[in-house]
């Protein structure tokens, strides 16, 4: 996500983003990843986050689809959040699992120390760990995990990253698992929806934050499907989700 105040879709400022989608602009940086961003609007941009993904990233449809399934109430299942930010959805995740009578522990990573510090400056839950570590270093401890799965991280790694991550999540998932890696999916739609969505709540409650700008830098360096499936290695899916979403899955056979 990026700088706040960028215009609505339909403005003039808004109109060259607009046009420049076809390809991924990966040059541009979301003002949040600069080391020296500004820190009080850092932690504000965490902690609005569990708002704004609960609309925008899907979350319920991924427990749904994909982790539920997966949950019994007699055996406990790990889950491994990679790139977690402020954790909202391990938290997210763990309340439903509880309300289902599910058993289920997270995992939640983000070799960020801010991150890692927001999160855990939230009041403590039960059956969540919160680690500032990389996947790698996790793979190479054996460590291993049914579920595994990551939230608008993808957009944000050089493809030597991608394939990294994608190769430590094999390594990651055991028997019977799933890795999901869900992003944005790059659109004029995508765009104009998330422009005209944040615009009124630029002096409200995305105020002093990075959301909105950092938002529409992500989509346009976002991968389209095609362009996600190109890049993914054998055994690997490209899925498209709702809304304006797609995912990264791979299973064990």
């Amino acid at each position: 996500m990026s700088r706040a105040g960028a215009a609505p879709a339909g403005s003039a400022a808004a109109t060259p983003a607009i046009r420049s989608l076809r390809r991924r602009e990966t040059q541009l940086r979301e003002l949040m990843d600069e080391p020296d961003c500004d820190p009080v609007t850092l932690q504000r941009t965490y902690a609005r986050f569990a708002l704004v993904n609960a609309v925008v990233s899907g979350q319920r449809t991924v427990y749904r689809r994909w982790l539920r399934p997966r949950l019994s109430p007699h055996r406990l299942t790990r889950l491994l959040d990679v790139g977690t930010g402020g954790a909202d959805f391990p938290r997210r995740v763990l309340r439903w699992a509880q309300r289902d009578g599910l058993r289920l522990e997270a995992v939640a990573i983000d070799p960020d120390p801010r991150s890692i510090a927001f999160a855990r400056s939230l009041p403590p839950m039960p059956c969540l760990r919160l680690l500032q570590c990389t996947s790698a270093e996790l793979a190479e401890q054996g460590e291993r995990f049914e579920l595994v799965v990551s939230n608008h991280v993808l957009h944000h790694l050089r493809p030597e990253e991608l394939q990294r991550l994608l190769a430590d999540s094999e390594l990651l998932v055991a028997a019977g698992g799933v890795a999901v890696h869900g992003d944005i999916e790059r659109s004029r739609r995508a765009y104009a929806a998330f422009a005209a969505m944040t615009w009124p709540f630029q002096g409200s409650l995305l105020r002093d934050t990075f959301i909105r700008a950092d938002g529409l830098v992500s989509i346009r360096r976002s991968r389209t499907r095609g362009e996600l499936a190109a890049a993914l290695p054998p055994g690997w899916r490209a899925l498209r989700a709702f809304p304006c979403r797609v995912e990264a899955v791979w299973q064990p056979r």
